[in-house]
This record gives structure tokens, sequence and C-alpha cells, in this order.
């Protein structure tokens, strides 16, 4: 009788809970680079985390979920519920970064519902109209540019400490270090929105830990017993657990900790913490290997329930967020859009139960980091126990966590079923691949568009940062590594080879007419002539060099050409002391290819590294 009546009171416990969790509000902090081992709660033996610690010992947990081995495609899955090959999200440079305009994200979904919808920090889904997150259903936005701080589209100069970010479209300059800098804009739009009374999403995607490893000299201190590398990584990650918990306290402070949903993820396995943690899984950042794509995601929702340590081990993927996010928050799933993932929510919610998931579904994770897809490339197909990565090596990663052995011999039939479905999947994704995504060029609100290299479609790498634009990169040179080398000295580059420009911005014309094109081998907050060496400038704390403290080497260019769809239309001499060259051209409306150039006296080329399109009345 008594065991009956503690089942009642149970069960009407558990129902008021469910009652009484009405639309919470969302803040959804996402790390750049972070692994699943690059936390103490899950085991880490060196690492400061203790108000993460806390959150998970607070919190739903799932142990077996899944991204994208890179940073662009996993925020593509998170924010629109969509396959990244199916977003147009596969790369993080090449122009395939950049959010196909058909997407609807998770922003817009919560906007349409009444919601506040902020964005702090790393967007890396586009830096033109329409592809910005003002365009997507952010409401209040305030970021860095490109796929992080001091990379090619962000402002010029740009480092880890004391920047400038655009705010929502304005650039305003900054104090401090950037994690700090996106927190406290969060924590101002959470404050904003709660006198308001009104739901938000307060979505803070962080560039850190990402390299280069800068932070605060008191968070390396914290380290200062390991190397340099993994001082600083660490320390950017305790400098974002400071932020976690500050923020916490904020909900508290505001009263409405219970009505807000706490969401702690990262976007890829780790880049540098492998070497001392790894939670014994094989691959890091970039792998289609377990420690490629499996990552920690934490959930707390005191209304709801979602206030103790609850584990879920079940598969799930990052595909899943957004189904989870409009179950929780009642807002209404687009009449157009159909999610490849689905709710999770009975895999988080204590009063759900999670018996009728289908644990043989099966899900997939590549690292295409290419041009254009290829099949099989680094992927991986999951279902329930089962790893079968690159179509030729299956593991039981329940039985071999560290996959080490490979068992498609004694399961064929299992390798097959799976071979089929993915098989299934590309089938259906592949005629998407050829739908380039463009930057639009005449939009009534938009008559000035800025392009930089990052964005150029070709087969290499483009310059994505501007340690790579200051080198001088492309000029039949060879690129070094965001690690940095030693200096160079400024004096005149002379290639090892005769360069072509091969990339090309690829844009769509929405109005016809005639456009002015401003091209600069320097971008325009530097002010500097074309055929001109940059002085290096300051560094910042941390293991490695910030990219505006290299050199910058003068190319010796001799003139400029406006190249458009594969023809030539003009060229012009470089003068002494230009600091951009100008045309004028008529353009149809469609697509287009633009690939306006540099030339030596020798016939080298290099692109124009930042190209100034407007329209002109």
């Amino acid at each position: 009788m008594r065991i009956s009546r503690t089942l009642t009171l149970l069960f009407f416990f558990q129902l008021a809970i469910v009652v009484h969790a009405a639309p919470p509000n969302i803040v959804f902090v996402i790390t750049d680079d972070q692994g699943y081992g690059d936390v103490g709660y899950t085991g880490n033996p060196i690492i400061k985390t203790p108000n993460i610690d806390r959150l998970a010992g607070e919190s739903s947990q799932l142990t077996d979920y899944h991204v994208a081995p890179t940073c662009s495609p996993t925020r593509a899955a998170l924010l629109t519920g969509h396959w990244t090959d199916r977003t147009g999200v596969w790369h993080t440079v090449n122009g395939r970064s950049m959010l196909r305009e058909n997407e609807v994200t998770l922003g817009q979904m919560l906007k349409d519902a009444g919601y506040a919808t902020g964005m702090f920090g790393k967007w890396h889904l586009g830096d033109n109209f329409p592809y910005r997150p003002e365009d997507r259903g952010f409401t209040e936005v305030y970021r860095h540019g490109g796929g992080g701080v001091g990379q090619t589209p962000d402002l010029w100069d740009n480092a880890y400490f004391d920047g400038s970010y655009f705010h929502n479209g304005k650039v305003v300059p900054a104090k401090g270090f950037c994690t700090d800098v996106f927190f406290a804009e969060a924590q101002r739009f959470i404050r904003e929105s709660a006198a308001k009374k009104q739901p938000f999403l307060a979505y803070i995607a962080l560039n850190a830990p990402h390299g280069p490893l800068h932070t605060p000299q008191k968070y390396l201190n914290l380290y200062s017993d390991q190397p340099p590398a993994i001082a600083a990584f660490f320390g950017m990650i305790s400098n974002i657990d400071d932020n976690v918990g500050a923020t916490r306290a904020l909900l508290r402070e505001l009263g409405i900790e219970r009505d807000t949903l706490f969401i702690f993820t990262t976007d890829n396995g780790t880049a540098t913490g492998a070497k001392i943690f790894n939670a014994g899984m094989r691959g890091a950042k970039g792998s289609e290997y377990e420690g490629g794509h499996r990552v920690s995601f934490i959930a707390h929702w005191p209304a709801a329930g979602w206030d103790k340590e609850r584990v879920s081990d079940t598969l799930c993927h990052a595909v899943d967020v957004v189904p989870t996010l409009l179950e929780v928050t009642g807002a209404k799933q687009p009449s157009n859009v159909k999610f490849d993932g689905r709710s999770i929510r009975s895999l988080l919610d204590p009063t759900k139960t999670a018996e009728a998931w289908p644990h043989d579904r099966m899900l997939i994770t590549d690292s295409q980091r290419v041009r254009d897809p290829i099949k099989w490339k680094q992927t991986a197909v999951m279902s329930n126990k089962w790893r079968l990565v690159n179509g030729t090596e299956l593991y039981d990663i329940k039985a071999d966590p560290s996959q080490e052995h490979n068992v498609i011999a004694e399961h064929p039939a299992q390798a097959d079923q799976m071979r089929s479905f993915y098989d299934s999947w590309w089938a259906e994704l592949e005629p998407t691949f050829s739908q380039t995504t463009e930057i639009h060029i005449g939009a009534a609100d938009h008559p000035i568009v800025s392009l930089t290299g990052h964005d150029w479609i070709q087969e290499a790498l483009p310059p994505w940062n501007q340690q790579h634009i200051r080198e001088a990169d492309g000029y039949g040179v060879k690129k070094t590594s965001q690690k940095n080398t030693p200096k160079t000295n400024t004096e005149n580059l002379k290639p090892v080879e005769k360069s072509v420009h091969q990339g090309h911005w690829a844009v769509k014309v929405v109005t016809a007419g005639k456009y002015q094109f401003s091209l600069r081998r320097w971008p325009l907050e530097a002010d500097m002539p074309i055929a001109s060496s940059l002085a290096p400038g300051e560094d910042v704390p941390g293991a490695t060099q910030a990219f505006r403290a290299r050199p910058g080497i003068a190319i010796p260019a001799t003139n400029a050409t406006l190249r458009i769809d594969g023809k030539d239309l003009e060229s012009k001499p470089i003068q002494p002391g230009d600091k951009e060259v100008t045309f004028t051209a008529q353009l149809t409306v469609g697509s287009h290819q633009l690939a306006p150039l540099f030339k030596d006296e020798a016939g080298n080329e290099i692109g124009a590294y930042y190209a100034i399109i407007t329209r002109l009345p």
C-alpha cells in the first residue's frame, strides 16, 4: 500500500513538472575544437572545468551524441536539422561554408514563435547577404567574421584581445579577451530580454579554443607545468568554464534559471587535447573515427525536471537538435521543411521513456574538406554499437571503443546493410552538390558587397586567415600552417613557379546594371598601397603567434585585370601608391564567376584578396 501511494505521488509529481514547464528560454553554448575529453567530468586528469562539471552533474547528458568532424558543417546541422551535405556546408572555406538560402534556421523558427533571438561569437555560415545571421532569423547579432578572430573575412588585424566586431552590421570596438566579450554581450541580451519578459534564444557560439592558441595570462598560469600548446588550449577552456559559471549565476540573479534550458556542447573532436586525454577514443578533429565527432551534450532545465544527473548512451546527432527544441518550445516546424533528425526529448527528459526509440537507427557523419563531396571520403555510418568507416572497416564500438579491431570479415551482413543505407543516402543528396551557394550582388538593401579570398572556389585551400594574406598566399609559394613558421623579411616576393589564379567567387546578380569593382591586395581598413609591404602587428599572450604578428610581403604587381566568367574584360596598370584599382562593367541577372586578379611583369597571377562590388545608380 505504501509503495503504491509512493508511486502515485511520484506520477503526479512528474505530471506537475510537465504541466508547469512552459516554453523555456534557451541558452545554447557551443565551443570550437573542444573534444569530449577536454572537460573534467569525462575524466580529464589535468583540465580545470568546475562549472561545466557541476552543470553536468545537475543535468541530462548525452554520451553518444555526434556532430561533423569540423566546425561549419556541425553548425549547419544543428541550426537546420539537416545533414551538412544537404545544406551546402561541407567545408569551412572555398565557398562551401555558406548555408544555402533555402534553409530555415532555428533562429528563424523561434523568432516566428515570438522569441528574441541573439547570436554571439562565431557564425561561419556566410559573411554576405543573404547568409549572415541577421538574414537568417537572429534579431541581435554580435560576431566576428569568418570562422575565427583574425581570419580573412574578419576585421583587419583583429586578434583575440581588444578586437572589433560586427554588432547588427556595424563595426564596434571592444576591450578584453574575445570569449569574455561574446559572453558579456550575450549576458546583456539576456538581461534585456528578461526585463521585457520575452522568451529568448541566446546562441553563444564561440571561436575558442580554436587556434591560434591565445588566452589571458592568468589562464596560462593555471597550466604552467604543461607544454605551451596545452597550457593555452586548456587555459582557453578554463576561461570558457568561468563564463559558463557567470552566465548561470546571471540566470539565478534574474530569477529565470528555472525556466531556462541551458545547453552546453561542442562542434567537433579535440584539436589539441588528445595528447593528454581523449576518453579512449581514436581520432581527433577532422577524423572519421569516434574521436573526431563524438562530443559532449549537456541539457539543464529545472522546470522540466532536467536538473539532476541523467545519462543517456543512445546514439543521436546534431540534426536532432532543432526537432527537439521545437518540441520543447512549441514552435512550429515550417510546412516546407522535412528534418533529417528527430526529437531526442525522450533521451533527455526524466519523465519520458526511450523504449520506443529506434535503436537500429542509422546516422552518418563525414569530413568533406574538399571543393565537391567525394563518396565515402572520411565517412562513418553509425548504428547502435556499429561503426562502418569508409565502407571498409567495421567496429563494435561497445566492445572496442578505441576502434582497434576491424571485424568486417566476421560481420559481412552488417557491413552490407550499412553500405546499402549509405548508398541510398548518397544517391538522395548527390544531386544537390551542384547547387553552388552564391553571394548576392545588386540586392536592393545591399548595394555594396565586400568579398574576400576566404570564399574563393578552387581545388586548393584559399587564403582563409590573415596570416595567409600577409604571406601572399597563392603567389607561387606554399601555404604555411596556422602553427606559424619563423618570421620572413618584407622584401618583394619572387614566386618559385609561375602562378595562375584558379579561384573565383560564385555570385548571383539579382539586379542587372552597371557595377563598380574595386580590387585590393590589402583590405580597406589597412589603407595601404597594393605593391607595399606591411609591418608586423602586435602579438598577444599564448602559445602561438597572432595572425597579425607576421610581416606583410609586398607583391610586385604591375597591373590589374577584371576577369568575369573566364574572360578578361579589361586590364589597367597599377600606379605607385594605388591602394585599389577600379573597373566598371555591366552584369546581367543570373549566376556569374568573378575572378579579378593582379599580375606582375612576368605574368604571374594572384587573385585580388579583397574586392568591393558597388551597384551604380
